[in-house]
Formats: structure tokens, C-alpha cells, sequence
């Protein structure tokens, strides 16, 4: 049954090798799988994501995908560092600084890749 079976998000995408680039060069990441409509990247604890060419497009509005970190401050410095830009927002219930806001569950952080996929970081609350 689904339960049982590990999921992964896919994001869309409408230029495969510059989104390749940005996850590869600018994230880190390694593919796994590869196929000329999609590559698959592992992440931490076997989990993993997808980057898929799409005629859809991201609508940017929420995350896509978020991954979860000890240090959220640590980690927006690091991918600022590599040419990350962090998405600030300034509405009621969200309020960024440097990037980063506190919300509910944590202190998180968002950036869009090249497609406009929204991708977050967390760092759970106790």
C-alpha cells in the first residue's frame, strides 16, 4: 500500500540542463537516476526529488519541496555564499529577516530555483 512506500516531489521544469546546473553546481546535489525527461536526486535519509521537464510552470506560491536543517542561519549563509538569493517576505503571519523568519514550526528559509520552484529550509522547533 502507498503508505508503506517512499514519495519524492517533482518539480517542473522547462530547461532540464539549467535547472541540472543550479541543483548540481549551486546546491550540490548528485543524481541518482537520470533519464533524458528527469533526473532524481538523493537527499538525506534516503530520501529524494525530482527535476522533470514540464510544458506546466511553477506558480512560485508555495514550497515545492523543503528540506530539513539544524541550522537554518548556517545554511542560508552557505548557499548566499554560492549565489543563492533568499526570497524576504513582509505580510501578516511571515515576516523575513535575512532571509529567514520564524514561523510555527520553526525558523525557516525560502529561494526559488532557476524555474521559479519554491524550495524551503526548516529548522524544527522543539
Amino acid at each position: 500500500m502507498l503508505p508503506d512506500r517512499r514519495a519524492h516531489a517533482t518539480l517542473p521544469v522547462s530547461d532540464l540542463e539549467t535547472a541540472r546546473i543550479f541543483y548540481e553546481q549551486t546546491l550540490g546535489f548528485r543524481p541518482i537516476r537520470e533519464n533524458p525527461a528527469a533526473i532524481l536526486y538523493g537527499a538525506g535519509d534516503g530520501t529524494a526529488f525530482a527535476i522533470a521537464r514540464s510544458g506546466g510552470k511553477s506558480v512560485g506560491s508555495f514550497t515545492q519541496v523543503g528540506f530539513a536543517v539544524d541550522d537554518v542561519e548556517r545554511e542560508v549563509r552557505e548557499l548566499q555564499a554560492r549565489g543563492v538569493v533568499f526570497e524576504e517576505y513582509d505580510m501578516p503571519g511571515l515576516k523575513t529577516t535575512d532571509g529567514v523568519a520564524t514561523t510555527p514550526a520553526g525558523r525557516a528559509a525560502w529561494f526559488k530555483d532557476p524555474e521559479g520552484n519554491v524550495l524551503g529550509l526548516i529548522e524544527f522547533g522543539e
